[in-house]
């Protein structure tokens, strides 16, 4: 217990965000705020301006690169396209950007490593009238700040949050399938601390655990009536505190939140440091490694059109799955890595084995024709289960695997909106 607490202040002092870090954030906000203002007061938009986010909650950590949730709450008056609205609120301000997705946005780029994004929303007093997950907003920031007053409780949080930022597992978009800051802040709110929060995770079985911190329902049994079926994927079901009928782990993935379990179990049977700290994928070592036990290792760059962010990074992760699924029918995959850039390319590496040989399944027996066409096809043949199969051997390297599948399946590839698929 010492141990760990030591270790997390010494991790509290590293993850503080720079005080000149947060003065520039500051002034630049305030600077735009102005400006948002002037222009709303101009346009004779009923609008109200909103901070959400780790900032306004009092949970953010340092990173290379900020960025601000400000949120412009329209009054429900206005029918017409907010995005739309918003556009025009914002249209002539520099280093402007749209982020489209299921409600467009806005990024004002401030600097290198400093982003504004500008969200519109439906100011609703009742979750019920939200059109948009992002409606309820403003209720998840008052739900923390009127929940969470102590100090220390803000500090467990914000260790939470760099611990799954250090292990990939932070961020609900559907290239991580990870947790949500708010999952986060809700989830060491419930369990009391950080180390509370690890403790509970990794003793979960495979039965779909249920948190409902509000108590929204009286038996939890009837959650699984109530909820939408999408929304109960997750390993985890966390019952939002201001709307019931979300699901504010539906993000969690199953593969992520093993990752999470198998990072927390490491941490609590040694705690160090370390496990705060990004890890750095050492291809070199692993080239090596693969080599030394006469492996194959393969690294691979893939490139899409589509809008960077969650959109690109979902099509590059969609792809990078699908081409691991086809190799997989010849190789082992031994080892595996995928690293989005933010941007519009991705990177993975693989390690693989040849299977040597694979069997084929064949037409069925009475078939006559088709079995012809394929004992034509394979040379060693046998029948089991009245179809006719074959022993094939891997005669090609994952190389020539890669460069063989790109060259058959170029409309596969247009269709997964993938626009360049190169081995490095």
């Amino acid at each position: 217990m010492k141990k760990i607490n030591s270790i997390l202040t010494e991790v509290l002092q590293k993850i503080e965000p720079p005080k000149e870090d947060l003065k520039i954030i500051d002034n630049s906000l305030k600077e735009v705020l102005l400006e948002l203002k002037a222009r709303i007061k101009k346009h004779k938009i009923k609008v109200e301006i909103f901070i959400g986010g780790s900032f306004a909650k009092k949970t953010v950590i340092k990173k290379d690169k900020y960025d601000v949730d400000v949120f412009l709450r329209f009054d429900k008056k206005y029918k017409e396209d907010l995005s739309k609205l918003t556009a025009k609120i914002l249209k002539g301000i520099k280093n402007l950007s749209v982020i489209h997705g299921s409600r467009d946005y806005f990024n004002i780029k401030v600097s290198p490593d400093f982003f504004i994004e500008l969200i519109p929303v439906v100011k609703v007093s009742n979750p019920k009238q939200a059109e948009n997950i992002t409606d309820l907003s403003a209720s998840h920031v008052k739900y923390i700040k009127n929940r969470i007053k102590s100090s220390k409780t803000l500090d467990e949080i914000r260790v939470a949050k760099a611990f799954c930022y250090a292990n990939n597992c932070y961020g609900a978009e559907s290239y991580i399938h990870g947790f949500s800051g708010y999952a986060l802040e809700l989830l060491v709110y419930h369990y009391g601390s950080f180390e509370k929060f690890l403790k509970a995770m990794v003793k979960l079985n495979e039965k779909k655990e249920i948190i409902d911190i509000e108590k929204h329902f009286k038996k939890k049994s009837t959650v699984l009536l109530d909820l939408n079926e999408a929304k109960l994927l997750s390993p985890i079901i966390l019952i939002d505190p201001t709307f019931k009928q979300r699901n504010a782990l539906a993000a969690l993935s199953d593969e992520t939140f093993e990752r999470f379990k198998d990072s927390s179990r490491k941490f609590l049977k040694n705690p160090n440091v370390k496990a705060f700290e990004v890890k750095k994928t050492d291809l070199d070592k692993i080239k090596k490694s693969a080599k030394k036990n006469k492996q194959e290792f393969v690294l691979l760059e893939i490139k899409t059109n589509k809008q960077q962010g969650d959109v690109a990074g979902s099509k590059l992760l969609k792809f990078h799955k699908h081409l691991i699924q086809q190799a997989e029918r010849f190789f082992n995959i031994k080892n595996k890595g995928f690293n989005y850039n933010g941007k519009q390319s991705a990177r993975f590496f693989l390690v693989t084995k040849s299977k040597g040989e694979i069997i084929v399944e064949g037409p069925r027996i009475k078939d006559k024709a088709s079995v012809l066409m394929f004992k034509k096809k394979h040379k060693k043949t046998f029948v089991k289960k009245n179809r006719i199969h074959s022993k094939d051997k891997i005669k090609f390297s994952l190389k020539e695997f890669i460069v063989s599948w790109k060259n058959n399946n170029k409309k596969r590839l247009k269709e997964m909106y993938i626009d360049s698929l190169k081995i490095i």
